[in-house]
């Protein structure tokens, strides 16, 4: 019996899905009452066990074998932390014409969220690019965001706008950084113990972001904020992501290339440099925005979707250059097993949340 299988040109990643079911659910059913609390309750320890586990996976050896490219890595570093930013300061000027307020500072802090690691992986896999660069990119970023994104967004959207003030900084702390911490000093303990449980472990990762993102829409629902949100506004909200989202692949490729990167780097630069992570934002967004996180984390859900779909018609089509075949043995064979790509299949797998 044949299997029905997605065009690979049209990645819709069935955690999406998942997610946006997630969305309806909580504006029909949103929790109240006791039953709120319970769940602000378990979001709060789900974030604290994504860190930690963020913590766990991270390879400290690794990062620090890929120092040695570090051109390569700060020019990612200054892509997700600084150019992004910027782009989404100049959209300011598109209040109140295109975008109100809360979903300007929704944008505002998509472009504040640290780059990918899974899908910047599987793309840079498919396009036969530098593949351990990809990799120690994304890890580099995901470490530097857990600290900065904070900060910028504190700096940045302003205290009045996310609440931020010592409390939140308390918050940030004991919910992000300390259980990232921990991981990290246990890895040499559990680190084995996370690997040969991926799957397991995955799915719980995956279902605490579901819970963190029901918690979140309950609580804007409760609120009502989801009347300041018309449809035209989210079409503009579209509109102004797949301008950011073209501008920022197209400088990362020709800046790489002027600041006189291989192809294969170039590759690495691109989809590390031009993505931004769910995984990473949702449970950020909740401790930052509270209340207002619902619509916080909605313009980088509709990001995350849009970045998947475009970067893989990107990939394939890199995959098909002339200078392709020269680089795909040692890029290939470079891969470590287990990675977020299959070589063989030359798709990435469905895990591309992060």
């Amino acid at each position: 019996m044949t299997r029905l299988r997605r065009p690979s040109w049209l990645p819709i990643d069935p955690y999406i899905v998942l997610l946006l079911g997630t969305v309806g659910l909580a504006a029909l059913l949103p929790a109240r009452g006791t039953a709120a609390d319970v769940t602000s309750g378990a979001s709060t320890a789900a974030i604290a066990f994504l860190f930690f586990l963020y913590g766990a996976r991270l390879s400290t050896g690794e990062a620090l074998d890929g120092l040695r490219h570090w051109r390569l890595h700060l020019t990612v570093l200054i892509c997700t932390f600084v150019i992004f930013p910027v782009f989404g300061l100049a959209a300011r000027g598109l209040v109140p014409v295109l975008l109100n307020q809360p979903l300007y500072q929704g944008l505002l802090f998509l472009t504040l969220v640290p780059s990918t690691i899974q899908s910047s992986i599987a793309f840079t896999s498919i396009a036969r690019g530098n593949v351990p660069a990809a990799i120690c990119a994304g890890s580099f970023s995901s470490l530097a965001g857990i600290v900065l994104t904070p900060l910028l967004a504190a700096g940045l959207l302003g205290g009045d706008a996310v609440g931020f003030s010592t409390d939140s900084l308390v918050k940030i702390v004991l919910q992000l950084l300390v259980p990232f911490l921990a991981g990290q000093l246990l890895r040499r303990w559990i680190g084995t113990f996370v690997t040969r449980h991926k799957k397991v472990l995955g799915l719980v990762d995956r279902g605490s972001i579901l819970l963190v993102v029901y918690t979140a829409f309950s609580e804007g629902m409760n609120q009502g904020i989801w009347h300041q949100v018309s449809p035209l506004r989210l079409v503009a909200l579209l509109g102004v992501e797949a301008v950011l989202l073209a501008v920022m692949l197209v400088l990362t490729w020709y800046g790489a290339k002027a600041l006189g990167f291989g192809r294969a780097d170039r590759i690495a630069v691109q989809f590390a440099g031009s993505k931004k992570s769910l995984a990473s934002g949702l449970p950020m967004a909740s401790v930052l925005f509270g209340a207002q996180a619902s619509l916080a984390v909605l313009p980088l859900m509709l990001f995350h979707q849009m970045q998947l779909m475009v970067c893989a018609v990107i990939a394939k089509r890199r995959s098909h250059d002339p200078e392709a075949a020269e680089d795909a043995p040692r890029e290939q064979g470079d891969a470590p097993e287990g990675s977020a790509a299959d070589p063989v299949q030359g798709q990435p797998h469905s895990r591309v949340l992060r």
